[in-house]
């Protein structure tokens, strides 16, 4: 079995459950398992001979960060003129045209481009939510480039049902039957799905959002999702779009009589198998639901700025006990795959939206770089449903990444390294290691040729954009 040892860290932190900072940290990890964490002396004192060293001098080490909710294929289409300046309906009516030529092979380079990004940022675990397949695409085709770069992937069988004609936002040419979806997610299911602990590949069930599926695809998509639960493993988690803006509040209300939140609950789709991305428009009994029912959230600051759809309540999210974590969205609409940048837009905003508000928490207090950090790993993790990553101690998957404090941007930031990766600019972390295999070595790639695979996205996504 391969071994690895990650020492000399200027800071190791292991959000484990003591929340332990250790100066000259190490870990050890066989097999894509973690062994053995403590000081450098600690481990060099057990006669460790590993198969890899990684120095992690002048770095901080982290677990690392996890992606909850992306539209890879996206990275096709950033900063298209005509989706620059739009909201959330008027941009997806933009788009939709556009996306609905995507290939296989389109699908594909984009899945490497939006891993290899989030790589580079410090993300080991993402999950991607696929919701539209024209010309043969399919989710194989991220999960096949997933098995390419090696990243921790929870594939997400997105699907759109209601078109244009029956009163639903997409064009009909991008809707799919429900009986095809539904047998489409089963198959994926029993082609990808691994329950077990430290598993590299899940399927989600993830119809699109409320104005483009039915309301029977919401229930039996959820149906099929639970019917492969037991045996005390994890099963298929559900995924979807909800509470984005006043337009999305203003479709459901008009649709469903209620709230989103109410909708989901009529749906069956609360729980801790459940999460929701933006709940920018989440209300207080939204929240108070959401948080007795174990329901997650991804939070998407960038987007949501983006869009301007607003600012998720994310401090009273946690506050009441709602898991939340954070997510990048697609790149047509944050338009960056950067998680490390995501978590600081994070920790800016919720300061921002509480900066004149009465109450406990006021503006600097809304959010710290400490609680940052466990969104990003713990909270994560949590939100997927897993119980292996978002910590480093014995037991727990062999994800970490170190982060330079040797970068221009880190200047003067030792005081609290922790604290810097979130309050300053961090370009690419220096080193990425999943399942125990490093991925980022000296800040680039190791399964991927990135200048060649730039330059094939590059071509993509103007074949893409040129021909709709």
């Amino acid at each position: 079995m391969a071994t690895l040892l990650v020492r000399h860290a200027r800071l190791l932190v292991t959000m484990d459950a003591a929340r332990r900072e250790i100066a000259d940290g190490a870990v050890f990890a066989r097999d894509g398992v973690i062994e053995m964490v403590g000081t450098t002396t600690d481990l060099a004192s057990g006669g460790l001979q590993p198969d890899e060293v990684i120095d992690a001098r002048d770095q901080v080490v982290i677990p690392g960060l996890v992606n909850t909710h992306h539209h890879f294929y996206q990275t096709l289409t950033r900063v298209l003129p005509a989706a620059q300046d739009a909201e959330l309906f008027s941009w997806l009516t933009a788009l939709y045209p556009v996306w609905a030529r995507l290939t296989p092979e389109m699908v594909r380079a984009s899945t490497l481009t939006a891993m290899a990004e989030l790589l580079l940022s410090g993300c080991t675990t993402t999950s991607d939510h696929l919701y539209l397949y024209p010309n043969g695409a399919r989710l194989d085709d991220c999960f096949e480039a997933a098995e390419v770069l090696g990243m921790r992937f929870h594939g997400a069988r997105g699907a759109m049902s209601v078109g244009r004609s029956a009163g639903g936002l997409p064009p009909d040419s991008v809707v799919e039957s429900e009986p095809a979806i539904l047998a489409d997610a089963q198959r994926l299911v029993e082609r990808w799905h691994d329950p077990a602990r430290h598993a590299m590949r899940r399927v989600v069930v993830a119809p699109c959002s409320p104005f483009s599926v039915s309301t029977g695809l919401m229930k039996d998509a959820a149906a099929l999702a639970r019917a492969f639960s037991g045996s005390g493993r994890p099963g298929v988690s559900l995924h979807t779009h909800l509470a984005e803006n006043e337009n999305d509040i203003a479709y459901t209300r008009e649709k469903f009589n209620c709230t989103p939140a109410e909708y989901a609950e009529q749906l069956g789709w609360l729980g801790p198998d459940v999460w929701h991305a933006h709940c920018v428009k989440l209300d207080a009994a939204g929240i108070a639901l959401f948080a007795r029912t174990g329901t997650g959230v991804a939070h998407c600051p960038g987007s949501n700025m983006r869009l301007a759809s607003g600012i998720a309540p994310v401090r009273a999210m946690r506050d009441a006990g709602v898991p939340v974590s954070f997510a990048v969205d697609g790149s047509a609409s944050n338009d960056s795959g950067h998680l490390l940048g995501e978590a600081r837009l994070a920790l800016l905003l919720q300061r921002v939206a509480h900066a004149s508000m009465d109450g406990p928490v006021k503006g600097p207090a809304a959010l710290t770089a400490r609680e940052v950090l466990e969104i990003a790993t713990l909270g994560g993790a949590r939100v997927l449903g897993r119980d292996d990553i978002g910590a480093l101690a014995p037991g727990m998957s062999a994800d970490l990444v170190g982060v330079p404090l040797g970068e221009i941007g880190m200047a003067g930031a030792g005081h609290d390294p922790l604290a810097a990766l979130f309050f300053c600019h961090v370009p690419r972390v220096a080193f990425n290691v999943v399942n125990g295999r490093v991925l980022v070595r000296d800040g680039g790639l190791t399964t991927l040729d990135l200048p060649r695979h730039v330059a094939q996205h590059n071509r993509l996504a103007r074949q893409l954009v040129d021909g709709a």
